[in-house]
């Protein structure tokens, strides 16, 4: 199908996956087989003559009903998946360049020392080079650390953006983050070498400051003309500080060095006070709304993380094939584009491509409302920040409007007076932002939650995934980081299932089944790591204290395990492949999923009931962007990075531990004769399964002497734990059996 506008020339157009009939009939037959073993473990249970089989089976009841409801949800995704494609040729016919809508740009950071500000900067520039009128571009970068290091780095990417964004136009470079274009073969471009040392001579500049780890105040803040720079003093700090707006590129005035328009460059720092709440980074882009707002008061606004750089100059016009169709406009919220990464060593061994997050899951959701918002890379058309699409919420002063047209200069009195004034610590007290109005707080995950809620009120989004990638970013290639990243998100997530909000009931009356599902497998995703742990631990310690747990070989049930199991994964496997991946890639990303589920879900999922009891609070972590050499060297290599001593590698460890130990005890009976080996080959076929996933986990803890290995006190404590876990089923057998 196509989707033509006024002049019937078609700006873009979907077709349904051929796979879509085999995956509706498959989700029938997957529930029904759901359905039959939760029907087997009732029955069983109501016929347990012991109670060392009743509470077996009512804890894998528990862990399998979990397991069909995450199944089930998943199934969601598979039943209405579209693939789009733009015609940017048609575009220009359409809508002439000189009509395009202006772009606000949304760039955060929070601490110049875990993102460092060389990165901010070059995803900056590579925004700012975008094949689309410079006048109409803005880019406004959120320094929630109100660092003067930040600063710093981009009244130098001032300088160099003089220079870079001409290079790109003149010579039509499509890698234009200049990290990225420099690393790659770039000698046939006239001045290269020119640009290639003026990059060098700004990064050793911006380095040397942060090594000395602070900076030349008089320097930075040297006087210039209409523009108020603030001092950075002892008193001034990442949780006080003043409101900081700083134009540093003026598009009414500022030319590069070929007397062309530059783009608008704003730097600001919300104010800060040790006695407000300032809801993490959705507060911050909060502020950069409605400062925008005041100043350029774009229709179009992409948000951008600061370690994401744009990879395709022509990325907005792709946003614009949908934004800008009179069928779509009028209900459309935003254009999200996947999240790719760079730097994933061969086969992506802590699973960050995440690509069904990204991808097929997306794709799913794009036959519906759309697909969920994932926090960058994503173009919204700003109407949908102020009410549903057939209600406008007025915000407080008629200059935060979406349709309000700035009529004055972004450096003149009044404009920075009120940015200054809608960037204070308490001027959405008594208001609807974060809750009606903006990004929505919360939640953890502002960006889930915000996608959601827009969805809710009637907003439709569209998934634009080219061939050529249009944003790539750094992932994390150390577990701790990982860890820490998910942890963050099962914290968000379980915030808004056991909201008012949860999508199982309110998501479900405002979008319907299939979206609601949808949001209901993301949202209940934590959950995961109970039927995991579950799995982990009870079949390995019912095998080494003789306990059959699942049907015999020669037993009908046995098959319907069998289906279940290879039915998920080869499902999963399929969709995989079908997206590009690999066999090595899957097999990394689906041990993962395990992995997280018994380290950074479980904390998560605890940390979160901890909060809710009020015994606990938690806060925004920032993952660190740096890069030690040694960890990128294991990492490339293949190798897992354990290296700390985190309490989130005990339970990981010990079901390592406790899986080697069962699956031995199991060849040990097969080779003394045991007659119970058929009941127990599913527990043996379980602790083997895990055995192969755990490999780099032994070599952690055995083969390795590097700063990545597992701590000695990490082993230790698993070890313990293990043993602990065995006594205690053994006692609990023992007690059971005198009952």
């Amino acid at each position: 199908m196509s989707t033509a506008t006024d002049d019937v020339l078609p700006l873009h157009n979907y077709k349904h996956s051929l796979r879509t009939s085999i995956n509706r009939l498959f989700a029938l037959i997957y529930c029904c087989a759901i359905l039959a073993l939760l029907n087997h473990h009732r029955h069983s249970l109501l016929h347990s003559t012991t109670l060392t089989s009743f509470f077996i089976t009512l804890t894998l009841l528990i862990a399998d009903s979990i397991l069909g409801f995450l199944n089930i949800t998943a199934q969601a995704f598979r039943m209405k998946p579209l693939y789009r494609k733009e015609y940017l040729e048609n575009l220009i016919k359409v809508l002439p360049k000189s009509d395009f809508p202006a772009l606000d740009v949304f760039i955060c950071t929070a601490d110049p020392y875990k993102e460092p500000p060389m990165n901010v900067v070059n995803t900056a520039l590579s925004v700012m080079a975008y094949d689309y009128p410079t006048e109409k571009v803005s880019v406004y970068v959120s320094d929630d650390g109100g660092s003067a290091l930040t600063l710093f780095a981009f009244m130098e990417a001032a300088k160099f953006a003089r220079h870079w964004l001409p290079f790109c136009r003149e010579n039509n470079v499509v890698e234009r983050c200049p990290k990225a274009f420099l690393e790659l073969e770039h000698s046939r471009f006239a001045e290269a070498e020119k640009i290639k040392i003026m990059y060098q001579g700004m990064k050793v500049r911006v380095d040397n400051v942060i090594e000395r780890g602070k900076v030349d105040s008089e320097y930075i803040i040297g006087e210039r003309e209409n523009q108020a720079f603030v001092k950075w003093t002892d008193g001034f700090t990442r949780q006080d500080h003043p409101t900081i707006v700083q134009v540093l590129l003026d598009s009414s005035k500022d030319k590069d060095i070929t007397d062309s328009v530059m783009p608008n460059l704003i730097y600001v720092s919300r104010e800060k006070s040790r006695t407000s709440d300032h809801n993490f980074k959705a507060g911050a882009l909060n502020v950069l709304i409605r400062v925008s707002a005041v100043m350029t008061n774009a229709p179009v606004v992409l948000t951008i993380d600061c370690d994401t750089y744009s990879n395709d100059p022509q990325t907005p016009s792709r946003a614009l094939c949908y934004l800008s169709d009179p069928n779509l406009r009028s209900k459309l919220g935003y254009v999200q584009f996947p999240q790719r990464f760079r730097g994933i060593n061969k086969n992506d061994i802590y699973g960050c491509e995440l690509k069904g997050l990204f991808v097929f899951n997306a794709e799913g959701m794009d036959g519906g409302s759309g697909p969920n918002y994932v926090g960058t890379g994503c173009f919204f058309n700003r109407r949908a920040f102020f009410g549903g699409p057939s209600q406008l919420l007025s915000p407080e002063i008629r200059e935060l409007a979406p349709d309000k047209v700035v009529d004055k200069l972004i450096q003149s009195p009044e404009i920075l007076e009120l940015a200054h004034r809608v960037a204070a610590c308490n001027y959405e007290k008594n208001t609807d932002w974060g809750w009606k109005l903006g990004v929505r707080y919360g939640s953890l995950v502002e960006d889930f939650f915000t996608g959601y809620k827009m969805q809710c009120e009637g907003w439709k989004a569209v998934l634009c995934n080219p061939t050529r990638a249009a944003f790539y970013g750094d992932a994390p290639i150390n577990l701790v980081d990982v860890f820490t990243q998910i942890k963050r998100w099962t914290i968000g997530l379980l915030e808004v299932a056991f909201s008012k909000y949860c999508p199982i009931t309110f998501g479900i009356r405002a979008m319907g089944p299939l979206m609601g599902l949808s949001y209901a497998h993301y949202a209940f995703w934590p959950i995961w790591s109970i039927p995991v742990a579950v799995y982990a631990f009870l079949p390995q310690l019912s095998l080494l204290n003789g306990i059959t747990i699942f049907p015999k070989v020669s037993e009908p049930w046995f098959l319907l395990y069998v289906f279940l199991f290879l039915g998920a994964y080869t499902q999963n496997c399929i969709d995989f492949m079908v997206e590009g991946g690999s066999f090595p890639k899957w097999w990394n990303d689906q041990r993962m999923w395990m992995v997280r589920a018994l380290s950074p879900l479980l904390f998560g999922s605890i940390e979160y009931l901890l909060k809710s009891l009020g015994i606990s609070a938690h806060g925004f972590n920032v993952t660190s962007k740096v890069i030690d050499e040694d960890q990128n060297k294991r990492y490339n290599q293949g190798t897992f990075e354990f290296g700390v001593a985190s309490p989130m590698f005990v339970p990981l460890t010990s079901a390592a531990i406790l899986n080697l130990a069962a699956f031995a005890w199991g060849h040990v009976e097969a080779f003394r004769g045991s007659n119970g080996l058929e009941g127990m080959f599913l527990q043996m076929f379980i602790a083997g399964f895990g055995v192969v996933n755990c490999i780099p986990i032994y070599e952690a803890i055995i083969s390795r002497s590097d700063k990545g290995r597992i701590p000695t006190k990490i082993t230790m404590v698993s070890l313990l734990l293990a043993i602990a876990l065995y006594v205690a089923a053994y006692v609990a057998l023992q007690v059971a059996d005198l009952v």
